[in-house]
């Protein structure tokens, strides 16, 4: 008489953002009785909600790329196929300090495709345009060599500093919070490099990347779309692909314990031991999905090898929503929203989203004549040192309301505000800095050497829910068929 196959086993999950509940759900695809540990008291990570004058908002990550699928699949198996909608027209603004200007649309971190483009050539002038232009003329080896290269170092080497300061800057800092001096281009844009090698300058290498993106409702290779579009959201916010994680976890018998901040990891000769909430748990696969410093800390004394390669914290961001009271941001006077220069004077935040005017179902559900405009601040400047800038939620809001009323040309007070809110997110965005991919990657060796172990999320993956979602569902893949 033959036996039933064994199952797999138990599997820890340790942390409860976007990688942790999608390793969860894969490792209990593959057979695995599966606990997730969250040391918080809400699932999602950067991927949260929050409730601002009786609208439900997202509080982290709002959009996700789609220059791949790997969001979009996500949420067709999660039943929200037919949720995921593309930001209205109008695309962003940068804020230079000579006043604003529309960002160019064939961009990739605000890289242009074609330098001699009329947006491009509004915001870089014509000798800017010029020495940008001789990005077609230097050899491919030029900024796509085998050693570790800044965002700036090849911006600035191929395309001269115009680009870099009034495109390129901007677009980093409001997406990563950084200096693009500090991060390093595979991390931050992979494939660009090789696609210079491939394709023999920058400007063909952004086109081509422009080329291979999709946006909801439209085919690739079409004229191109107004900067900020190549993204798409979730009619209700990004946050509902949470409920559904969560609610689809827990139809597949999956462990989920909040509040159960894991202190200790440890190896007995049988299993992985996870010390949280008083009690010691026990996988044959362990997961660790919290960001870098916190994975390497947790890790160190059972995989010696991993000790001393902490990666650098990432920044410290603060986003401060305003659900406003004013008809005359109607008219949308910067589209979606604006991404701020860092030299520009006067103004602190670095990017601005004025939320209603980038999605429909956002505007219809705070009605006519009202708007959620978000503000963020916090940004890691060339020394590595964050600038002090407001501090307490009362200079937050202070800030936004100055800094709203000088990006949207619409004076905007106290008294236009039905709602506000900061929320703070202490270092929980990846910070990508030269040399963090090598250590990444040797961090990753010294875990598989080990055996049953996995790290994901931003932090190895790269910033942004495409990027996470891709690689969390490879690494587990990989850790089931070991």
């Amino acid at each position: 008489m033959g036996s039933s196959p064994a199952k797999p086993g138990r599997a820890l999950v340790v942390g409860g953002g976007i990688s942790g509940l999608l390793s969860a759900r894969e490792l209990a695809a593959a057979g695995y009785e599966v606990t997730v540990l969250e040391a918080g008291t809400a699932w999602g990570g950067c991927v949260g909600s929050h409730t601002v004058a009786g609208l439900t908002l997202d509080s982290g990550a709002e959009s996700f790329a789609t220059r791949s699928d790997a969001v979009a699949r996500l949420c067709a198996e999660l039943g929200l196929g037919g949720k995921i909608v593309p930001p209205r027209p109008g695309g962003a603004w940068v804020q230079l300090p000579d006043g604003p200007r529309e960002l160019p649309r064939t961009g990739v971190l605000g890289i242009p495709a074609n330098p001699w483009d009329p947006e491009v050539r509004r915001t870089l002038g014509i000798l800017g345009s010029l020495r940008a232009s001789l990005d077609r003329l230097l050899p491919a080896s030029v900024g796509a060599g085998a050693g570790v290269t800044s965002v700036s170092a090849l911006v600035r080497a191929r395309m001269g500093s115009r680009v870099l300061e009034r495109l390129v800057s901007p677009v980093v800092g409001g997406v990563h919070s950084a200096d693009p001096g500090l991060l390093d281009v595979d991390m931050v844009a992979p494939g660009l490099r090789a696609g210079l090698r491939r394709h023999g300058s920058l400007a063909a290498a952004v086109s081509a990347q422009r080329r291979g993106a999709g946006t909801p409702g439209k085919a690739p290779g079409s004229h191109p779309a107004k900067a900020g579009s190549a993204v798409a959201g979730l009619d209700g916010g990004m946050h509902t692909l949470v409920d559904a994680l969560v609610a689809d976890l827990r139809g597949r018998g999956v462990t989920l314990l909040l509040g159960a901040a894991a202190t200790t990891i440890s190896r007995s000769p049988a299993d992985w031991l996870v010390q949280a909430a008083g009690t010691t748990f026990h996988g044959a696969l362990l997961v660790v999905a919290v960001e870098g410093p916190a994975a390497v800390g947790l890790l160190e004394q059972a995989v010696p090898a991993v000790a001393g390669k902490k990666p650098a914290a990432g920044p410290d961001v603060k986003l401060v929503t305003l659900v406003l009271d004013k008809p005359e941001l109607d008219r949308r006077p910067r589209g979606t929203g604006i991404l701020v220069a860092p030299q520009t004077p006067g103004i602190e935040a670095k990017a601005l989203t004025h939320a209603t005017g980038k999605w429909d179902w956002l505007a219809a559900a705070a009605g006519p004549g009202h708007h959620v405009v978000r503000l963020s601040y916090g940004r890691v400047d060339g020394a590595s040192a964050q600038p002090a800038g407001p501090g307490t939620d009362d200079e937050l809001f202070v800030a936004a309301l100055r800094d709203a009323s000088a990006l949207l040309d619409v004076r905007i007070s106290g008294e236009d505000v039905r709602g506000w809110d900061v929320v703070r997110w202490r270092g929980a965005l990846p910070f990508a800095a030269v040399g963090h991919r090598a250590r990444a990657a040797e961090i990753r060796q010294a875990c598989t050497a080990a055996g049953g172990l996995a790290v994901v999320g931003g932090w190895v993956a790269g910033n942004g829910l495409a990027a996470v979602v891709a690689d969390t569902r490879e690494q587990i893949g990989r850790l089931t068929a070991a």
